[in-house]
């Protein structure tokens, strides 16, 4: 099957970035390098497209209620404009996927999903829908969508596309009439640094790329650093750190899973819960140089206890550290531990799996 792309791909292409395919698109990996595009977000400013996510409105009477109940955190009597991050579980605690929930007005619902997700998860919704008054449409034809990330963004965003967005606190959205359209914008994002994500048409995307661009303020990013990024200050990707077979409690995403109501998988996770997890996903610090990549082999007494889901050398802090899948005996920290690199054992400890601090502007 051909792969999609996005409203901006021609202009990936006229950038000479490297596309490559990821989720079902073909998107853009790097323009100039994933070191320089890095660290552009960190210290100054960076967009990404990331048109690729899927969006899905959901509407209807029952439409708080729903949303609820498929949905790990609580959104019950949430203001307008407040975004909830959570997980979609099956009955058995595995994870779905990993949203965004932003409550734009009462009975109104925009569910921000993953890309290499969309089809399974409007399947998912639409079938868990069917005993609620609700209307599930699935969007994310309809609109394309930037992230602009680092420190200078709120400056640039009001400046340079003239939308009014220091209002907004962080995890908070508006709607914003402009140029005879709705947008949505938002304080939210994928880096561990301040930023917002703006949903628009396609061709309005394209104006707000082309002016971000043409500013000379904000450096074009690739998908190579937005995964350095986030896993730098130890945010999941889903397919390495979340999976159907992977629960919220083993990700150490327990904060945003609240047993105080009723969702789908609950029973399962309440179970796990009380007899112990027998796996956790925790940092671990090479004292080499050497790069821990994903499924990589983790060993302790000579013995394979883990896998790596994600790891690099941080360029924010020059060391070598990963996200691993542990047996739950080797999860404390400071537990000796080695990964397994081609026939060499790097030894290692167990750390956090935030490796640089987040940035956030609350």
């Amino acid at each position: 099957m051909e792969n999609k792309r996005t409203c901006l791909y021609d202009k990936h292409v006229a950038l000479g970035a490297l596309i490559s395919p990821f989720g079902g698109f073909d998107m853009p990996i790097q323009y100039t390098n994933i070191v320089d595009e890095h660290n552009a977000v960190r210290q100054a400013c960076g967009v990404f497209d990331v048109s690729h996510m899927g969006e899905v409105l959901v509407t209807g009477a029952e439409s708080e209620k729903f949303v609820n109940y498929i949905f790990t955190n609580d959104i019950a009597g949430a203001p307008d404009g407040k975004i909830f991050y959570g997980m979609m579980c099956h009955p058995t605690g595995g994870v779905v996927d990993d949203l965004l929930v932003y409550k734009m007005a009462e009975q109104r619902y925009f569910l921000v999903i993953n890309a290499s997700n969309i089809d399974k998860d409007v399947a998912w919704i639409v079938e868990q829908a069917k005993n609620f008054d609700v209307t599930v449409e699935n969007r994310s034809e309809k609109y394309g969508e930037v992230a602009v990330q680092g420190p200078n963004t709120e400056d640039i965003v009001e400046r340079v596309l003239g939308i009014h967005c220091s209002d907004l606190a962080f995890y908070t959205c508006k709607e914003v009439e402009i140029a005879g359209e709705t947008i949505i914008i938002s304080r939210t994002g994928y880096t561990g640094e301040d930023g917002f994500e703006i949903y628009g048409s396609h061709a309005f995307t394209n104006e707000v790329w082309d002016k971000l661009l043409a500013s000379g303020e904000v450096k074009p990013c690739g998908l190579g650093c937005r995964d350095t990024l986030r896993f730098e200050v130890g945010l999941p990707l889903y397919g390495d750190e979340l999976a159907d077979d992977i629960t919220p409690l083993e990700a150490g995403l327990g904060m945003f899973v609240k047993f105080e109501k009723d969702f789908i998988g609950k029973e399962a996770l309440l179970n796990q819960k009380a007899e112990g997890l027998k796996r956790k996903i925790v940092g671990i610090e090479l004292k080499d140089k050497a790069i821990p990549r994903h499924g990589y082999e983790v060993e302790a007494d000579g013995n394979v206890i883990g896998v790596v889901t994600t790891g690099y050398n941080s360029i924010s802090t020059g060391k070598s550290v990963c996200m691993a899948m542990l047996d739950i005996d080797y999860t404390k920290m400071d537990t000796e531990v080695a990964v397994r690199i081609r026939k060499k054992v790097f030894p290692g400890n167990v750390t956090k799996k935030r490796f640089y601090d987040k940035n956030y502007k609350k």
